[in-house]
């Protein structure tokens, strides 16, 4: 896992109590923010997933042009 991986999975917590919590308080605002940082989060962590994929792609090329 990448830093990208784990700030995305860490946003998307953040995000999701804060949402939890505006819901049980029935504050609109803190709901919103909640679920823009649970958005913001997951796409941050498909990010860091594509990008890894990426490099262990470039790394098994390397090893099969080295055979």
């Amino acid at each position: 896992m990448n830093r990208d991986e784990l700030e995305g999975k860490k946003e998307n917590l953040k995000g999701r109590v804060k949402e939890a919590a505006g819901v049980l308080t029935g504050n609109k605002d803190l709901e919103a923010e909640g679920s823009d940082e649970r958005a913001g989060g997951a796409v941050q962590e498909e990010l860091g997933q594509a990008r890894r994929k990426v490099g262990e792609a470039i790394e098994d090329l390397g090893k099969k042009v080295k055979e």
